[in-house]
């Protein structure tokens, strides 16, 4: 197995654990600040994907795309907040559950009827098209480089807007005592809308940006929704730190076990039953990864004991 295949798939697992991060980023900061599990997620994640596929398609520009993205699912999210989520952070987790669990088949349907049901296609601009060689005759397609790097700087903004600003010192502060922060005159309505917007707009983005890689379809924010709750289940609920490592992990473990757990499996075994069972443990192997990480730490890597 040569070192260029190695090295393009850490790569590729690199590119997807930035984007899982960016949809777990605003979901441990919804969980961890309000307390409040939300299924729905996913959704605003094919919103921001059809959103951008549509806008794409009707300018021609890839940079108007992703503003619509990150501005609808922003505005989306703010909506769903005040209208709906608002009436759930003093409930049960199962019916927040439940209410979050409608709002999947809300959207889905909604989205259905709005952009129909064939799968849209969002092309990579043309700048950011073809390869770019790295070190080591690695040969790389830039948009994908362009996505790894893009995610590191937004969670290098992220990290400094939670620690560094005032808004932020709110953000942790509302986490730990909401009813003390809401005491101080900090309008913790407020607050929780734009948290809820912050992760709403990250989700959107991710989904954009996946667009140019993945067919936009209806449902396609499910799949991505349950890696995303393992990611803050392993890095730490209220965690950026975590959910950037915790992403890293799941992306790194997904795409590896995925191409060279089914080669090491044909060293025993016949082709097509080592591709089965090679195939087969790869799906199971970042659920492996949690249950390892929670036996170690129950918190998650970077979680705090409550």
């Amino acid at each position: 197995m040569s070192f260029v295949l190695i090295a393009e798939q850490i790569l590729n697992g690199l590119q997807f654990g930035i984007m899982l991060f960016l949809m777990s980023a605003g979901l441990t900061l919804i969980f961890g600040v309000m307390g409040l599990i939300n299924l729905a997620h996913g959704s605003l994640y094919m919103i921001g994907a059809f959103l951008a596929a549509t806008v794409a398609s009707a300018t021609g520009s890839f940079i108007l795309a992703l503003a619509a993205a990150l501005s609808g699912a922003a505005l989306a999210g703010a909506i769903v907040e005040m209208t709906i989520i608002r009436k759930l952070y003093n409930r049960d987790h199962l019916d927040q559950v439940l209410a979050t669990f409608a709002l999947i088949l809300i959207f889905s349907e909604g989205t259905r009827w709005v952009f129909g049901s064939f799968p849209l296609y969002l092309d990579v601009p043309s700048y950011l098209q073809g390869a770019v060689k790295l070190p080591g005759g690695i040969q790389y397609p830039l948009y994908r480089i362009t996505l790894i790097v893009f995610g590191l700087i937004i969670g290098a903004g992220l990290s400094l807007l939670i620690t560094k600003t005032r808004l932020g010192i709110q953000i942790r502060a509302g986490e730990n005592d909401r009813e003390m922060v809401s005491a101080l005159g900090v309008n913790i309505s407020k607050l929780y809308t734009f948290v809820f917007a912050l992760g709403a707009a990250l989700a959107g983005l991710a989904g954009a940006l996946v667009g140019a890689i993945q067919s936009v379809e209806v449902g396609m924010g499910e799949p991505v929704l349950i890696l995303a709750f393992v990611v803050i289940v392993i890095g730490g609920i209220g965690s950026i730190k975590g959910a950037l490592i915790g992403s890293t992990l799941v992306g790194l473990t997904d795409t590896l076990g995925g191409i060279f757990l089914p080669k090491f499996f044909s060293l025993f075994m016949d082709l097509a039953t080592a591709t089965n069972v090679g195939s087969s443990i790869a799906s199971m192997s970042i659920y492996i990864l949690m249950s390892i990480v929670l036996v170690w730490r129950p918190t998650g890597l970077f979680g705090q004991k409550v």
